[in-house]
């Protein structure tokens, strides 16, 4: 039976190439029952036709499904669903709406986790002009070619064990050895293998941290406003949580409780005001904890991004008594879905977190390991990090002139670097409103909800990206944000006030 040409619509949002998309068409509908076997395929120059492609494409698709047994060539006769090709599993449908013997998942469900407010920000955010959103990798200043060349290579005979094996919870040797020996001593730092573990990003890693150091019993506290997913991490841990202000210099010291077990820090840029902690407040943190008896987690959040001023040693490598658990993280300065961290500690703690993973993930997946270890060391990430802070340099200026000629102050002392500025909305503004008048004239910004205790938000605050921005369009979007808070305010918008 020949398969109509009309079965075939190509999705425009789709992020693949033509050809990969043609062959999900085709397996997808083999998959689920709709192609069978024998069935005809259109033919190439057909198809082609039909959705308006080259015909090569379509020719390498089909030649791609032939060799992966989807489809079979017959002479000049065509292509068809091959004999052989993978089929739906023959299970009887299951009737979803039999009101019998339903399980009561709002009893059944032992343990909830916490829902607290999260950054949430549109899908297709890059379809608006002025995404002044936070985050997000820009593929301008992405090395797509280098970093392909590099997965490629680890895919090769030599890395088959990296590729194939179950490590049972062991890291690559290769990504430890280039973050001990090129990522921690430009941090200071000094680490043996076995005080290094790899993990699923950033969060994964305070995550396990929080898991191994707090109990019920214990204290933990944070950074105040503070990275969401952490808060929701302690809170999850059952144990106690306080909350420390950060000035315009972060944490201070003085601040911190007495009953202090494990404080969470980010002291090269705070998350989310971007305050840099000056190196003596950083000493008297750690005199702090070693008085207090207590332990410091610190999360080194962009610190590859200090362009502005020379960086500030990690606390890491300040810490004489073994106190400071480092995480590290690619996400900033590769990309975000990339999710690989690292954490740097006393082995005791790392052989901890390592049966821990194991439970979990068992390991990082080795391709992903390997293909960084190469990145590294062939020098591509230290391009990448040096093109990525030239450019934000520039759109980091572009930012303050603009924000001074609309006299947009800055609140937050943001003078080492980063991606983002902390801005206060005008008095009556509230941010949320903002940001919803703001999409509506194409222009993104993050609301600083997430970042404050459930109900605790005083509307007053919004983060201003400018890492996946074009730079050219940086002012208008600018001019943008203070006439809509120029309009609110003569509006007579108070905070609370909707639409």
């Amino acid at each position: 039976m020949p398969i109509a040409v009309e079965t075939f619509i190509l999705d425009p949002r789709y992020q693949g190439t033509l050809q990969r998309q043609l062959q999900e068409i085709v397996t997808g509908g083999i998959l689920a029952g709709r192609f069978r076997p024998g069935d005809k395929l259109p033919s190439s120059r057909g198809l082609a036709r039909h959705l308006g492609i080259s015909r090569i494409t379509v020719t390498l698709a089909y030649t791609e499904l032939v060799a992966n047994d989807y489809v079979s060539a017959r002479g000049r006769s065509g292509y068809f669903v091959s004999d052989t090709a993978p089929r739906p599993p023959a299970l009887a449908a299951t009737d979803h709406t039999a009101t019998e013997g339903q399980v009561d998942w709002s009893r059944a469900i032992g343990q909830r986790f916490p829902t607290g407010p999260v950054l949430n920000r549109p899908q297709d955010w890059r379809r608006y002009r002025f995404p002044f959103i936070y985050g997000q990798t820009d593929p301008r200043l992405f090395d797509h070619q280098n970093w392909r060349k590099c997965a490629l290579q680890a895919l090769g005979a030599r890395d088959f064990e990296t590729l194939t094996a179950d490590s049972y919870g062991r890291d690559d040797p290769a990504l430890v050895e280039q973050i001990i020996r090129l990522i921690l001593p430009r941090r200071g730092i000094v680490a043996a293998p076995d005080e290094v573990l790899v993990t699923m990003g950033a969060q994964n890693a305070l995550w396990m941290v929080a898991q191994i150091l707090l109990t019920q019993r214990r204290t933990a506290v944070m950074e105040y406003p503070c990275y969401p997913a952490l808060r929701e991490i302690l809170y999850q841990s059952r144990c106690n949580t306080l909350s420390v202000p950060v000035d315009s210099l972060g944490l201070d010291p003085d601040r911190v409780p007495a009953e202090t077990d494990v404080l969470f820090v980010t002291p090269s840029h705070h998350c989310p005001t971007s305050v840099t902690m000056p190196t003596t407040r950083r000493r008297a943190l750690l005199e702090q904890a070693d008085r207090g008896d207590f332990l410091i987690v610190e999360d080194d959040y962009e610190f590859e991004l200090s362009f502005a001023a020379p960086p500030s040693p990690a606390l890491k490598s300040l810490d004489r008594s073994g106190r400071v658990i480092y995480v590290g993280s690619f996400a900033k300065s590769l990309f975000p879905g990339l999710r690989l961290g690292y954490i740097v500690a006393p082995a005791p703690l790392i052989r901890e977190a390592r049966t821990l993973r194991s439970l979990v993930v068992r390991h990082v997946p080795g391709h992903i390991q390997r293909a960084a270890s190469y990145f590294l060391a062939q020098g591509h990430y230290d391009a990448q990090v040096h093109k990525m802070s030239r450019a934000y340099r520039d759109r980091r200026h572009i930012t303050e002139t603009a924000l001074r000629e609309h006299g947009m102050p800055v609140a937050g002392s943001n003078c080492g670097g980063g991606s983002s500025f902390w801005m206060a909305t005008p008095p009556g503004v509230r941010a949320d409103e903002l940001a919803r008048r703001l999409r509506q004239r194409q222009v993104l910004i993050e609301p600083a909800g997430p970042f404050f205790d459930p109900g605790d938000d005083p509307g007053t605050h919004y983060r201003l990206a400018y890492s996946s921005i074009d730079r050219a369009e940086i002012p208008e979007g600018i001019r943008r944000i203070a006439e809509e808070c120029a309009a609110m305010t003569a509006d007579g918008h108070t905070p609370g006030h909707g639409a």
